[in-house]
């Protein structure tokens, strides 16, 4: 089944021209939901929600390849795929 995404259709459009001097922000706690590109909005998440690692080989130690899920879904990502993403999207400086 798709994702609905949020129930509210109100949309703002948050640019460079009307930011305020002060800054912009989404979500004011960590108990806010948001949501992106159609995502269920969701509170902030804790990093102890990760519990699962399938690594490359037998032992602990993090490759270039070793990927990790999230525990939650069946995709699964490299660091690299990581890092790429948060480039694609501004968050971290190509």
């Amino acid at each position: 089944m798709a994702n609905p995404g949020p129930n509210n259709t109100q949309t703002t459009m948050v640019n460079e021209r009307n930011v305020p001097p002060d800054g912009a922000q989404l979500g004011s706690s960590a108990a806010a939901l948001i949501g992106i590109w159609g995502a269920t909005p969701v509170a902030q998440s804790s990093p102890a929600a990760n519990v699962h690692t399938v690594a490359a080989g037998s032992v602990t130690n993090v490759f270039v390849n070793t990927t990790f899920d999230g525990s939650i879904g069946s995709t699964a990502y490299t660091v690299g795929d990581i890092v790429a993403a948060l480039k694609l999207l501004g968050v971290l400086k190509s």
